[in-house]
């Protein structure tokens, strides 16, 4: 049905074409605006590769003893050197050049044992400052999600704050609506209150069961 006047039924008050001009120009002004976030924070570094990049010659000869030293590889090998030893010295097949109680092996043991554990130390402490540089990292990075976490929540809250004034500005809109269709149909302004009503309290409804349920 169309509700429109128009030819000589349409009738223009004063009173009504004033009261539509004040309405408009109450949302001329009315912008939505969101607030903004600078997101200024460090890059992300790749922990192995920056400490990797610094590393000097020695500390680089340091890790390749340490994980030649710590390996199965190394064990195995020294294991099978020492029964070699043991065994030439002991039948004397060659020359007995290191008889029993084995005074030069121990002593080539005590040597390699005071050179490998400074090696083995200088490793760890590399790994120690890596392993510092990643919990520092790791710290910048909680802080930088946390950061985020709260701009989000202020963006979700002014969202908030803006569906409401929106919903405002729809009601005062809808009043006016029913304002102008009673001055023309008066049962069609009562039943659109009506489903409108409805309508809104469904919305806030279904609002306060989300709220609930989140």
């Amino acid at each position: 049905m169309d509700i429109t006047p128009t030819g000589k039924d349409a009738v223009t008050t004063p009173h009504t074409h004033n009261h539509t001009e004040a309405f408009l120009h109450m949302f001329e002004s009315k912008h939505v605006k969101f607030p903004t976030f600078k997101h200024e924070h460090p890059p992300v570094i790749d922990i192995n590769k920056a400490a990797d990049e610094q590393m000097t010659m020695g500390q680089k000869i340091a890790d390749k003893v340490a994980a030649t030293v710590g390996s199965w590889r190394f064990i195995i090998i020294q294991s099978i050197f020492l029964a070699f030893w043991l065994v030439l010295n002991s039948i004397a097949w060659i020359k007995n050049w290191d008889p029993y109680p084995f005074i030069l092996l121990n002593l080539a043991l005590s040597f390699q044992a005071a050179y490998s554990a400074p090696f083995v130390m200088m490793s760890q402490n590399r790994q120690a400052e890596k392993d510092r540089l990643t919990a520092q990292n790791d710290y910048l990075c909680d802080t930088k999600g946390e950061e985020e976490i709260r701009h989000i929540m202020e963006h979700l809250d002014h969202q908030d704050t803006v569906i409401l004034q929106i919903l405002q500005r729809m009601e005062i809109q809808h009043k006016e609506v029913i304002f102008h269709l009673s001055q023309l149909d008066p049962e069609m302004a009562r039943r659109l209150g009506t489903d409108l009503q409805q309508l809104s309290e469904e919305i806030i409804d279904e609002g306060k069961d989300i709220t609930g349920n989140s």
